[in-house]
């Protein structure tokens, strides 16, 4: 077991420092517009969710290639493991050239439907349009993400994602303050940022390839065999973004202090999950490298104890979360009545972190086993379960925290029985480098 958990470690923290430094791109250009006014800081907040939503529903193309790469990694085929990685960097470049062309044309409609003020409207318009030339590089560098990860190396995603935001606070700061660009300049910076991250990305992985003597031009097969993997992973996050969605809706039907408490609880919740997160990307590589060398046993053996640094992983973060809740309260609010809503939601959110860890780490088990069809399912059944008992919480009288009750119990409920239903059965354990 000491084997194991040095392994998990040895992935898992620097994956959990990566995961933390990408949500600091955004941070960084709030904490600068912000200074500018409270209209570029509301177009901002517009353009951000929009480009956020975008690229978090192409997170597949991290996933999918890290489990395709492990698995070849694990055959002891090095060549074949970077050939699929590169054909899921172009995979991630035609999808981004694909966006830019919808993107840049509709963003004006796009923000109008998002319901934008008419003075936060132009500057959303402005960062949105500009941001998007940005999103190919950060598919690219999804994808590249997911292939260091399959080759079990995480600590260059962090080297990567730690550059690339100091690199995004200067130029943030060169074109905002020192060229007087404002919103657009922002977005300048960060596009500027991604694209370099990018090319480092890119240099890293076509180095490799050159070493192995394997292929950079893409093939149709490798890039229809990416998507094929890609398509499941791709309905499994937009069945949770739909859960969160939905979560969100109904919150914003029960009150203004009840839409205050659950988006600073939401908020927290998806901090709690990147560290739980890391677990899982470690058992993504992991898994699919234990299956592409065909031992079954060890991958079972990994998968339990994976299990068990989820539980303690969960159980850890209660503790914290319980802890720093007075803080939390007097850090996101000053509104009596939103720090009454919010505690019970604080406490619901801790009791369910260790089931969470679970979740967490058997979904990345299963992606790493290339599982997708399976995950695809258990998300769009979990989502039918979760969504008529969240509508139904205004109509019943419940509040903030009955929402919170569905969403970390309920919803993490349903997802800890279908994916620990199919961990026991052993049909995920499919071997070898395919």
């Amino acid at each position: 077991m000491r084997r194991h958990d040095r392994e998990i470690l040895a992935l898992a923290l620097p994956a959990f420092g990566s995961l933390v430094a990408e949500p600091l791109f955004l941070m960084a250009d709030s904490a600068m517009i912000g200074h500018l006014g409270t209209a570029q800081l509301a177009g901002l907040g517009v353009a951000a969710a929009l480009l956020t939503t975008v690229v978090n529903v192409f997170v597949f193309l991290a996933y999918a290639t890290t489990a395709s790469v492990a698995r070849s990694v694990g055959a002891g085929d090095l060549p074949t493991a970077i050939r699929r990685g590169m054909d899921g960097v172009w995979l991630a470049l035609l999808l981004g050239t694909v966006l830019v062309a919808v993107l840049v044309p509709a963003t004006p409609a796009v923000v109008d439907a998002f319901g934008a003020s008419e003075t936060a409207a132009p500057h959303a318009v402005s960062y949105l349009r500009i941001s998007a030339l940005g999103v190919p590089a950060m598919l690219m560098v999804l994808a590249a993400t997911g292939v260091l990860r399959g080759l079990q190396d995480t600590k260059t995603p962090l080297l990567v994602a730690v550059g690339g935001f100091s690199a995004n606070i200067v130029l943030n700061a060169f074109f905002i303050y020192g060229l007087d660009g404002g919103v657009a300049g922002s977005a300048w910076g960060s596009v500027l940022a991604q694209w370099g991250m990018a090319a480092v990305y890119l240099r890293v992985v076509v180095r490799g390839a050159r070493a192995h003597g394997a292929v950079l031009r893409p093939s149709v097969a490798g890039l229809r065999a990416n998507a094929r993997a890609g398509v499941p992973l791709l309905v499994r996050t937009l069945s949770l973004r739909a859960v969160l969605l939905i979560a969100t809706a109904v919150a914003a039907r029960l009150g203004d202090a009840d839409i205050a408490a659950h988006q600073i609880a939401l908020t927290l919740w998806t901090l709690l999950a990147f560290a739980l997160d890391a677990i899982a990307i470690a058992g993504q590589a992991i898994i699919g490298r234990y299956l592409g060398a065909s031992d079954r046993e060890g991958a079972r053996a990994a998968c339990r104890r994976m299990v068990w640094w989820g539980v303690v992983g969960g159980a850890g973060l209660a503790v914290l979360l319980v802890a720093a809740s007075p803080l939390a309260l007097r850090l996101f609010t000053g509104d009596p009545e939103v720090r009454e809503q919010l505690l019970p939601v604080l406490l619901v959110i801790a009791v369910t972190q260790p089931m969470a860890g679970v979740v967490f780490v058997l979904d990345g088990v299963l992606m790493g086993a290339g599982d997708g069809r399976y995950l695809a399912v258990a998300m769009l059944l979990t989502l039918v379960v979760f969504a008529p008992v969240a509508l139904l919480v205004p109509a019943l009288g419940g509040g903030v925290t009955a929402l919170w009750a569905a969403v970390a119990g309920l919803m993490m409920g349903t997802r800890l029985l279908t994916l620990g239903l199919r961990a026991r059965t052993g049909r995920w354990m499919v071997t070898g480098a395919a």
